[in-house]
This record gives C-alpha cells, sequence and structure tokens, in this order.
C-alpha cells in the first residue's frame, strides 16, 4: 500500500466482521458463492483472537498470506492427480491497515433497533488497531489494495459487537442520517478526506437485522434479497431502515410487505411498527389500505348488520348452517376477533328479529289458509318451498338471533316481544302439529334461558312469557322429542321447572297443577317435571297448611 508506484486503488463499497473465525475449512470463503459484482463489494475483517492452528490464516510475520482448502478438491479413484472443480483461484492477499487516532462519532438513537428475534447478537469486538483485510478477487496485473474511509461499530445490548468498513459515497447517498455524520466526521479531521472516520452505534438490540438493513445499501436488487428474508424479517428491517433514513429500503420494503399474504401474527407485528414509527402518509398508502377500513366505526356497523341480514335470509340450509356458527362465533365476547362491541348494534338486531317474526306469522296465516283450501295449497307448492321447510328456517333464524342477544346480554327485550305473539298463539290451535311445534321449539330456549338464569326478567314478565306459551310447550312437547333439532330434553325439562320455580307461588300452583293434569293423560308426550313439582309442594306446604294432606 504504501509503493508510490503503484498507480491506483481499487475501491469497494464495505466489508464486515462478526470477529469470529470459521470453525471448519468449509466455511473459509463465506463470500465465495457470491456472484463477481458482489465479491467486488465485501470485505471480511478477522481478529487478532484467531487460534494459530487455524487453517484460514497463518503467522503474519512469515508469508503474509493466507492458505486455503477447496472442499471440493477430491482425489479420484483409480487417479493419482487431484480433480478440479474450479480453476485455480490466486491467493488472497493480506493487506496491513493501520486505524488512525481520530475521535469516534457516536449515532445517539438507543432505540435504533426495536424487536426482532436475536440471531447475530453474540459476535466478538474487532481488536482496533489493526484489521486484516482478505482480498477475494482474483489478481492480474497488478494487485488491488481495498480502501474504505468509514469504519461503522455496531455494539449491542448484549455485549456482542459488528463491524463494517465501508464506501462513505454510497453510505451518504443511502442514508441521511449517515450522510450528517461522515460530514461532521470530516469536519473534525480538518477536511483530510483520506483519513478513516470513525462512527460508533450503542446499545442495538439486534445486530442481525442492522448488519441485514445496512447491506442493503450495496444491493443491486434488493427485492430479491427481501424475498429471501420473508415478510416478518423484512419487517424488522424497515423499522431500521426508518430510524436511519434509508429511503430507498423503506420503500423497498414497504412494495414488497404490501404485495405478499400476512399471517396473523405478521399483521400484529406490522401494526405495532406503525405505532412506534411515523412513515409518510403516500408511502404506507397501499400497506394501511390492507390494515384498516376507512370511516371504520360506521362502515363495522353496516357490516355486522349485513352479516346478519345475509343468514337471515339466506336459502341454502347447509350453508346457513355453516354461516349461523361462523358468525355468532365472530360476534361473541370470547372471540379472538372481537375489537368493538359497537358494531352489533342493539335496535338493528331487534329491527332483524321484528322482521324474522312478522314473516313467521305470514307463514302461519298462509298455513291456516292451506289447511281450509287444498287446491290453494298445492298452487303455491309449485312456486315456492314447502310451507314446512320455510316455517323452520324463520323459527332457526329466531332462535339464532336469541343466542346472539344472549350473548351480548340483550335479550330481556326479546322476552316481552315474545310474550306478545298473541297472533301465532291464535293460530297455534288452527294449524298442523307438524308446523305449530316450531313456535315451541322457540319458547323452549326461552326457557331454557330463564331456568339457567341467563336471562334477568322482571317477575311480570316471565309470568306472562310462561302463562301465554307453557301450554303450548304441554301440547307440542312430544314433537320436540322426537324433532329436537339440537334441543336437550332433558335440559329442557329441568330449565322449565326452575323457570316455574321463579314465579310468585299463586302463578307456580296455576301451571304446576295444569301440568299434573296433562302428565296423567299423556305421559311421556308431556315433560317430566316431578322434581320441581315435589319442590313446589314443599314450599307451598309450609306457606299454608291448605295443602297438607290429612293422614287420617
Amino acid at each position: 500500500m504504501t509503493d508510490s508506484g503503484q498507480s491506483r486503488r481499487c475501491r469497494r463499497p464495505w466489508c464486515c466482521s462478526f470477529g469470529t473465525l470459521p470453525k471448519s475449512p468449509e466455511n473459509i470463503n463465506p463470500i465465495s458463492s457470491k456472484t463477481s459484482n458482489q465479491i467486488q463489494k465485501t470485505n471480511l475483517i478477522s481478529t487478532n483472537s484467531s487460534f494459530p492452528s487455524s487453517p484460514q490464516l497463518i503467522s503474519r510475520t512469515t508469508l503474509g498470506r493466507v492458505s486455503r482448502i477447496d472442499p471440493r478438491r477430491i482425489l479420484s479413484p483409480g487417479r493419482v492427480s487431484p480433480i478440479d472443480s474450479d480453476p485455480p483461484v490466486d491467493p488472497p492477499v493480506v493487506v496491513d491497515v493501520v486505524v488512525p487516532e481520530e475521535e469516534t462519532l457516536g449515532l445517539s438513537s438507543s432505540s435504533l433497533i426495536g424487536g426482532g428475534d436475536e440471531e447475530g447478537g453474540d459476535m466478538m469486538l474487532v481488536n482496533e488497531n489493526k484489521v486484516f483485510s482478505l482480498e477475494q478477487q482474483q489478481v492480474k496485473n497488478d494487485v488491488c489494495v481495498s480502501v474504505y474511509d468509514v469504519r461503522l461499530s455496531v455494539k449491542g445490548k448484549n455485549g456482542g459487537c459488528l463491524v463494517l468498513e465501508l464506501d462513505s459515497e454510497i453510505l451518504s447517498a443511502s442514508s441521511s442520517v449517515f450522510a450528517n455524520l461522515i460530514l461532521d466526521c470530516r469536519k473534525k479531521g480538518g477536511g483530510a478526506s483520506g483519513n478513516l472516520c470513525r462512527i460508533e452505534v450503542p446499545e442495538v438490540e439486534n445486530v442481525g437485522i442492522f448488519h441485514e438493513t445496512m447491506e442493503l445499501m450495496f444491493e443491486d436488487d434488493i427485492m430479491r434479497r427481501l424475498r429471501k428474508m420473508g415478510v416478518s424479517r423484512a419487517i424488522d428491517v424497515l423499522e431500521v431502515a426508518a430510524v436511519i433514513m434509508f429511503t430507498k429500503g423503506v420503500l423497498s420494503c414497504l412494495k414488497y410487505i404490501e404485495a405478499v399474504p400476512w399471517s396473523e401474527s405478521e399483521e400484529d407485528k406490522l401494526r405495532s411498527l406503525f405505532t412506534r414509527v411515523t412513515f409518510d402518509d403516500a408511502t404506507t398508502r397501499d400497506v394501511l389500505a390492507r390494515l384498516s377500513l376507512p370511516e371504520q366505526t360506521n362502515s363495522q356497523q353496516h357490516l355486522a348488520l349485513q352479516l346478519v341480514h345475509s343468514v337471515t335470509t339466506g336459502t341454502d340450509s347447509n350453508s346457513r348452517s355453516e354461516l349461523k356458527g361462523l358468525v355468532k362465533d365472530l360476534f361473541a365476547k370470547s372471540s379472538v376477533y372481537e375489537k368493538d362491541l359497537a358494531g352489533l348494534n342493539k335496535e338493528d338486531l331487534y329491527d332483524i328479529c321484528q322482521s324474522c317474526l312478522s314473516s313467521l306469522v305470514a307463514l302461519f296465516e298462509e298455513a291456516s289458509a292451506s289447511d281450509s283450501v287444498p287446491e290453494e295449497r298445492l298452487t303455491r307448492s309449485k312456486i315456492a318451498k314447502p310451507l314446512i321447510e320455510r316455517i323452520s328456517k324463520q323459527a332457526d333464524s329466531i332462535n339464532w338471533l336469541l343466542e346472539i342477544l344472549l350473548d351480548q346480554q340483550m335479550a330481556e327485550e326479546f322476552v316481552d316481544v315474545w310474550a306478545d305473539q298473541g297472533a301465532l298463539l291464535r293460530m297455534h290451535e288452527s294449524v298442523s302439529p307438524m308446523v305449530r311445534y316450531e313456535l315451541s321449539r322457540i319458547s323452549a330456549w326461552i326457557f331454557i334461558a330463564l331456568g339457567k338464569g341467563k336471562l334477568q326478567c322482571r317477575s311480570d314478565t316471565r309470568c306472562r312469557v310462561l302463562q301465554a306459551w307453557f301450554t303450548p310447550m304441554l301440547v307440542d312437547f312430544g314433537w320436540l322429542q322426537r324433532c329436537r333439532k339440537g334441543l336437550d330434553v332433558k335440559v329442557l325439562e329441568q330449565a322449565m321447572g326452575q323457570a316455574l320455580l321463579t314465579l310468585p307461588m299463586n302463578n307456580q300452583q296455576i301451571l304446576f297443577m295444569e301440568w299434573f293434569s296433562c302428565f296423567s293423560r299423556q305421559g311421556t308426550e308431556s315433560p317430566n317435571l316431578s322434581k320441581a313439582f315435589q319442590i313446589w309442594w314443599r314450599r307451598s306446604s309450609k306457606s299454608s297448611g291448605t295443602l297438607t294432606l290429612d293422614s287420617r
């Protein structure tokens, strides 16, 4: 290097060291697989802590050269001469570079890298008095010596360190942060552009991510490198690039991230990044469009209402069955997808309930007319689905809406609504049992909710709904046993008895005596409320002596 006859120097953009040597001959040339264009951009720094017996380096006081073992150089059976898989390469040259005693500029941002994994965190500190650069380019007519004018020391929070020697022109053009630091260094150095500018980045959480971000400054195809990283690592690189104002890296990361699918964890990681780092609106517009809706509150309410309406008006029974479970889980309070309960509007849900009840009344009117006019029933059956199927669909929709209301603790008003269905009560007596038992299915779910304490209604509300629908339940119980459709009859029997016991004593007496009379005539075609009846009998006996049987 000091030879005055040397006419030119070959400058390459950067080199790096992790402070530890490769542990096997196969790793002697970690950049040998790169293209010749990339080889001209990289240079590896070794350390003074190398093992003397390492096959990669020999004593610096002797030959000043590096021995090289090619793992692909093998002996072919039956032959004496080795087979060379590659043409011979000139051995690399070891160059002594003395670091001038200059002031080190520190990058003061301690939050340069936020999160990410901990790869690359165990790097050793490089000796700062002497650096050996291994030139991997083939030497032809003269010896090319690498000269770098910026030394960047990256120190991790866990004590590791990474040293990079870089080209100040490329570094300044890529990052405005480093451009200002280099300018300050030149000013303090008295304008001597040949001096080595030393910059330190302290307290870096992930040295490996920082290293990969710096490498992107010297990449011709950044998108290709990002594709190899994957979304999660690209998000980490995006954060570092934004902090050091590496504009080209930021734009490339955003372009790559926006164009590929995300997992839920990657989406959450990206949302977290956007809360910590501020980006330009124009550059993040496409990514933000995938993360949020405009006017999110109103849109969420509209979407929730649209989902419920689509399920209640659907025509395919199999699809409706699957979608009911899906939407109910999305709206459940324990759902991982729940973000804002304002998306479920109580008034909108009750409007849909009222619409289903109106359709049910119309269908029962049609059923009553069809029973009296067989010709009309035959005509309608040719242009519409069977009446039983349509009634069953509406009853299923009402029960499904009741489940959502119960889960959101909004169902108390529905008990009042169901107790006031006088038109359905009147038509219940005149239509076929194959149709009318659908009404008792709705009553069954209300009785179960009352008996299990899921509904905290007023006493008069409980009295009205039980007085209105208890008798139809006794009549339809046999059909409910045969056509359960997900209804647990044992649970219904127990809940009915518990619901009756929540009424005032005089109302309990009327309904229990009605059940006793019905059960004595119909047997198992009626619900078995014997346990609840016994409890009522004991309580009533304690409160009044009129029900006590004379032992004589």
